[in-house]
This record gives structure tokens, sequence and C-alpha cells, in this order.
């Protein structure tokens, strides 16, 4: 263990830029540290969790969401979606990625109430 607590990503929107950001912080932190990270997504952010494609290839040559998505899970990160935003978003737990947890934003934070709490 590293001795730092772990990481909490808070995802309040469905803005596809700040969730890569979000992301690639999560990654980022999976590949430096020992200790857990996890990205919440919070009501419409769940859409960003949604199997579907992307509508638009990022530029650059950067991965697309479902890649970053898949890099995530492959590093460790952990994947939540709130209960609330599967219904805003009309997704069911089988219509988004493969490894995404659901949870209320309470039991979220009980489980680990000394990560880092970051928003996006």
């Amino acid at each position: 263990m590293s001795g730092m607590c772990g990481l909490t990503i808070f995802v309040a929107t469905d803005d596809p830029e700040r969730f890569r950001a979000a992301l690639t912080l999560a990654c980022a932190r999976a590949a430096t540290s020992a200790d857990p990270v996890r990205v919440y997504c919070h009501e419409r952010a769940v859409s960003l969790l949604s199997e579907k494609g992307d509508a638009t290839t990022p530029e650059h040559g950067l991965p697309d969401r479902l890649s970053l998505l898949a890099t995530a899970s492959e590093c460790g990160v952990r994947l939540y979606a709130c209960p609330t935003g599967l219904t805003i978003t009309e997704n069911r737990p089988e219509t988004l990625v493969a490894n995404v947890e659901i949870a209320g934003l309470i039991q979220l934070l009980a489980d680990r109430p000394d990560d880092a709490l970051i928003a996006f």
C-alpha cells in the first residue's frame, strides 16, 4: 500500500470532455498507486457509461470513450452508476459497459469515507 487514501471521482454532468479528463485522471492514479480508484457517474452522467458507441470521433488520435472505459477497467478503476441516473437516462444495468456497479451516493461515500474526492 502506498499509504495514500483512495480516490473517488464524481462525474456530475454528461459532458464528454470532462468525462475524458475524469477517466484519464483515474487511469493515471490507478497506474501510479495501489490505492483504490473509483469513478461515480451521477444522474445524466450515467449516459457516458452506455455501451452505445460515440457519434463523434475524438481528435488527434485519442481513444474513443468506449476504449477509454475499457482501459480504466483494465487498470482496476471501479466504475459506478447512480440508480436515479439509470432512470433519467433510460438505461438499464445491461445497457452499460461491463463491470459497472450500481450504487447510490450515500452508499458510495459510506464505503470509503476517507477517500479523496474530486468532482468533474
